[in-house]
């Protein structure tokens, strides 16, 4: 159940990569991957818990963004990515994840769903606690209003949040209060929003 830190050696080393994808980069990895299977960890749950300054809001007028907080168990996708891509595939996800730092790179123990239930050491974004961006235990009426008002340099916040339930619900997936946000920010006064 535990978990490393990284080291140097981690970079370069010559063996496959595997990533754990439990937000948006279910469904937009952005990076070359040989395998792309269902997958959970423990100890972990997905959690609309990072205010976002950047890929999906300004420091201004934070959006919320999905991370893994401590606790729970978590469903996504783990991605088997080739030796010869790890040291490129890891620039890419440092420049998208950590533009702000507000992650922890950890290597925990994911299984793969199926008949083996095979158990893989793979990459986990994991939000730090102590980051001025965590924002754990608001409400589900102030997620709605951050999210509804929210844009960044990748997009509205809505459509981030709509994305990922549409992504978890392929995968029969659910994450009861990221579905009730998403019904929410589909509802009459966004349409309203959007005609205006």
């Amino acid at each position: 159940m535990g978990h490393k830190l990284l080291d140097a050696s981690f970079d370069h080393a010559a063996e496959d990569l595997w990533v754990f994808g439990y937000g948006s980069l279910i469904w937009r990895p952005g990076f070359d991957y040989v395998e792309r299977v269902p997958a959970h960890t423990i100890g972990l749950h997905r959690s609309l818990c990072i205010y976002s300054f950047d890929h999906r809001g300004t420091p201004e007028r934070p959006g919320l963004v999905l991370g893994l907080d401590f606790g729970g168990a978590c469903r996504g996708i783990a991605y088997r990515v080739a030796a010869k891509h790890r040291a490129a595939t890891l620039a890419y996800l440092r420049a998208r994840e950590q533009t702000t730092a507000v992650y922890r790179e950890l290597v925990r123990g994911v299984r793969i769903e199926g008949k083996l239930e095979q158990r893989v050491d793979a990459l986990c974004y994991v939000v730090d606690r102590g980051h001025v961006q965590y924002a754990a235990g608001l409400s589900h009426d102030r997620k709605l209003q951050i999210v509804r008002q929210a844009h960044g340099r990748s997009g509205n916040n809505r459509d981030y949040v709509i994305e990922t339930v549409k992504a978890l619900e392929a995968l029969n997936i659910i994450d009861h209060d990221l579905h009730v946000l998403a019904e929410r920010l589909k509802g009459p006064h966004d349409t309203h929003a959007a005609a205006g």
